[in-house]
């Protein structure tokens, strides 16, 4: 764990982001494990690493994408910037997507995403919704992908609607 959570804080992360790429890791190990066609051909310690560092690596790439996503998703309108008018109802379009691709998903999902945008950690999320982290991580996971395909979807159907 420590070399783990060394990597994460290192590449921008928390103790917490560490311990749940730690978690997520092992489970990804476990998987292989299970399939016949596993062969560990280092040492475990070195594959371990590698897959968490690949873990971390591809929710850093999520994070940026995501972050990248949104900022183009409000200056590709090209608005002039003393045009404020325009902006609010760009944002109104936007906030209005948003909650209607949200609610328009499962129950579980929009609870979980509630919780964690409370920035309630997934073990107490799990806690209190009965689940188990592992399931919980996967769920929130899930759930942000939907939501930005769906975002995507419903810009995309705007835009082509625009033009």
């Amino acid at each position: 764990m420590p070399m783990i959570r060394l990597m994460v804080m290192r590449m921008g992360g928390s103790s917490e982001d560490a311990k749940d790429v730690f978690q997520e890791g092992l489970m990804i190990i476990l998987e292989k494990i299970d399939s016949n066609e596993f062969s560990l051909t280092c040492k475990f310690m070195t594959f371990f690493y590698c897959v968490c560092e690949n873990l971390w690596k591809a929710i850093v790439a999520k994070k940026h994408a995501a972050s990248n996503y949104v900022n183009n998703m409000i200056y590709e309108n090209n608005y002039p910037e003393n045009d404020i008018v325009a902006e609010h109802i760009d944002n109104k379009v936007y906030v209005k997507i948003i909650r209607d691709v949200f609610n328009s998903l499962d129950p579980v999902s929009k609870k979980v995403l509630k919780m964690y945008w409370q920035e309630k950690p997934h073990k107490k999320i799990a806690e209190e919704l009965g689940y188990s982290y592992g399931y919980i991580r996967r769920k929130k996971c899930e759930a942000q992908a939907e939501m930005a395909e769906k975002v995507k979807r419903s810009l995309k159907i705007i835009d082509d609607k625009l033009k």
